[in-house]
């Protein structure tokens, strides 16, 4: 049975909630079908240690921004550095297959703009985005682009 870990950050819960779903639907296609790989999302903190990822991983990123017009050079990411310093810890980077983003598009230019700023900075494909928690149609797209990308 082969895992794929997706690593993510949640400060409200949306994205734990959604990686849970993911995690429990590629399970279920697992079970179906052996050659399918099971989800193992991995929350990361402030708290998190930090380790070596020795397999190629994707990451979820939600969309916390500050600074005026929130696409200027201005802008600061805030509550995701944990896991851009994930990601540069011992150059994990270089193993991300890719990047899914959730926001709200409320935010209109800055929906999704964290997610594009990782996948920018890393040199990582953005595969999919969706609102908030996402709905059971983003699941199957994520999951369906996770398989893509290992193919």
């Amino acid at each position: 049975m082969k895992k794929v870990r997706v690593l993510y950050i949640s400060i409200e819960g949306n994205s734990r909630n959604f990686m849970q779903r993911l995690e429990k639907y590629s399970k279920e296609q697992n079970h179906q079908n052996p050659n399918f790989p099971e989800i193992d999302s991995v929350e990361i903190s402030d708290s998190t240690d930090f380790q070596v990822e020795d397999n190629p991983f994707f990451i979820n990123v939600p969309t916390y921004l500050e600074g005026g017009t929130g696409i200027g050079p201005e802008i600061k990411e805030i509550f995701t550095n944990a896991l851009g310093d994930y990601l540069d810890y011992k150059e994990n980077y270089k193993k991300l297959l890719g990047v899914f983003g959730s926001g709200n598009r409320n935010f209109n230019v800055q929906f999704m703009l964290t997610a594009k700023r990782y996948s920018a900075k890393y040199n990582a494909p953005l595969l999919y985005t969706y609102e908030l928690s996402g709905i059971p149609k983003d699941i199957v797209n994520i999951y369906k682009a996770v398989i893509n990308k290992l193919q």
